[in-house]
């Protein structure tokens, strides 16, 4: 499929998803991310590993607010993403706690740089990744930007996608640039791939 029918495929479905993801009720929402956070904390990479790459959730995503409060209680490290636009790269920083984090490009929570120590390492550990929806071979609709296909391309640990049952799909339009998570969380299964 050529480029710029791709581009139009992943934005139009950005939109249905993005819609969709909206008009989910609350209570349900509640339940389904309790389930997604139960599978990811059961994994075994989640409890062998010292350190959790994560995004902290807006109110449309599958939170990540419990796993997060949950990776602090279990003495890991716990590494949230800053986007830099000027270089298109994420950098990672340790937060301790939600007061570590400002308002930062596209409104999304973001660690206050001068605060937190910066991660360098990325040899090992869970990260934990946001998409619209996932299809059966790990692959992502994201926000379009591009940030953590180009950062998982260098990522050495295991990748985990939160989403909701819903939202997974058999096959996404995708180009050479995506990249695939290991697994994917969702409220009625834990899939790898």
């Amino acid at each position: 499929m050529p480029v710029n029918e791709i581009k139009a495929e992943k934005t139009e479905l950005r939109k249905t998803f993005g819609l969709s993801r909206a008009k989910l009720d609350r209570e349900k929402k509640l339940d389904y991310d309790a389930e997604i956070q139960s599978r990811v904390l059961a994994l075994r990479e989640y409890i062998d590993t010292d350190i959790v790459f994560t995004y902290v959730s807006l109110d449309t995503e599958a939170s990540t607010i419990g796993l997060i409060y949950a990776a602090w209680a279990n003495g890991k490290r716990v590494a949230v993403p800053r986007c830099e636009p000027k270089t298109t790269q994420m950098e990672f920083y340790i937060i301790n706690s939600f007061d570590d984090l400002e308002t930062g490009q596209y409104n999304i929570p973001e660690p206050i740089a001068e605060r937190c120590e910066k991660v360098t390492d990325f040899s090992h550990g869970l990260c934990v990744v946001p998409g619209l929806s996932f299809d059966a071979e790990g692959y992502r609709l994201g926000y379009g930007r591009g940030y953590y296909d180009r950062f998982l391309k260098q990522f050495r640990g295991t990748s985990v996608g939160l989403c909701y049952s819903s939202y997974v799909k058999f096959k996404l339009p995708r180009s050479e640039y995506d990249m695939p998570v290991d697994i994917i969380s969702t409220e009625r299964y834990l899939r790898r791939v």
